[in-house]
């Protein structure tokens, strides 16, 4: 934190990160068929009910591995987020703050990695090898389009990268490199048509074994995922809080929360990918695109 943040910035952050994760847990509910009031709490009482309930025990789990890689999505995602401008300014300006996401992004590997591992059983070990196999697949697009956004910005600092859109948003003249971070996001989060690393088919995959405050820390932690991969696309792409008449952060906010409706509608609207086309479309479609489109940025910035 550099010694001109706010010290009221990162609750900040934690709050409009909890707000726009609970909105969308009750929207992702809402399009699940929920209806009535009750929508609205659903994800409190769900909550509430993960606390009191037992934890389910597999035999010879290895726990600390379990919790730790539990624990690590939820910080993972914060952590990811301490770069990102909160209207202006973030809690972290960093001045590699581009790689700092990135490799936050990464620790979610190692998190989901571990929570299957460690609990010694058949289909938790499946999800998390699916995704070994999805990150493989996704993360050379989606690091291509970040290092297309910084380098339209000639900087590695997310509030450049946003101050640097002033006349115009990235997402119009760099349209590949957004579509395929979007992309990306959604199998960075494991959701949607990525979600087979949780599939039903193997029986809920990484999570088949959680329960209790487990399972709300893991649930907690991949909402909060989402809402940080829909927030990096606003100062990345969409222009930070730039907009008419409001002040940057409610722009901020209304870019996120538009950026994280489209993804989860994309969970209800969207068949489900296997991971073996997915990785021949990532290969053949979206890395040449994705390069096409770094070099497009590169000659005419350069």
């Amino acid at each position: 934190m550099t010694p001109m943040t706010p010290l009221w910035t990162p609750f900040a952050l934690l709050g409009a990160l909890a707000v726009l994760a609970w909105g969308a847990a009750v929207l992702d509910a809402a399009l699940a068929g929920g209806r009535g009031p009750g929508v609205v709490t659903g994800p409190l009482r769900g909550a509430a009910r993960e606390l009191v309930r037992q934890r389910r025990r597999t035999v010879m789990p290895d726990v600390p591995l379990v919790r730790a890689g539990v624990c690590a999505l939820p910080v993972a995602a914060v952590l990811a987020a301490v770069v990102l401008p909160l209207g202006e300014r973030p809690v972290a300006d960093l001045s590699v703050g581009v790689v700092w996401f990135n490799a936050m992004e990464v620790c979610v590997w190692w998190s989901l990695w571990l929570t299957g591992w460690g609990v010694n059983s058949l289909h938790p070990l499946i999800g998390g090898y699916r995704f070994v196999a999805q990150g493989l697949a996704y993360e050379l697009p989606h690091m291509f389009a970040l290092i297309t956004a910084a380098l339209g910005a000639g900087s590695l600092r997310v509030g450049e990268i946003a101050a640097a859109q002033r006349g115009l948003w990235f997402a119009v003249w760099m349209p590949v490199a957004f579509a395929v971070y979007l992309v990306s996001a959604v199998a960075m989060a494991f959701w949607g048509p990525m979600d087979r690393p949780v599939g039903s088919d193997i029986a809920g995959g990484v999570r088949a074994e959680l329960s209790g405050p487990d399972r709300l820390v893991f649930e907690a932690g991949r909402y909060l995922l989402l809402t940080v991969a829909a927030a990096a696309a606003v100062p990345l792409f969409l222009g930070g809080g730039a907009g008419p008449a409001l002040p940057p952060w409610p722009w901020t906010a209304l870019k996120t929360a538009a950026v994280l409706a489209v993804l989860v509608w994309a969970r209800h609207r969207l068949p489900g990918v296997r991971m073996d086309r997915f990785t021949r479309v990532s290969w053949l479609v979206l890395i040449p695109a994705s390069l096409l489109q770094l070099l497009v940025v590169g000659v005419v910035v350069l």
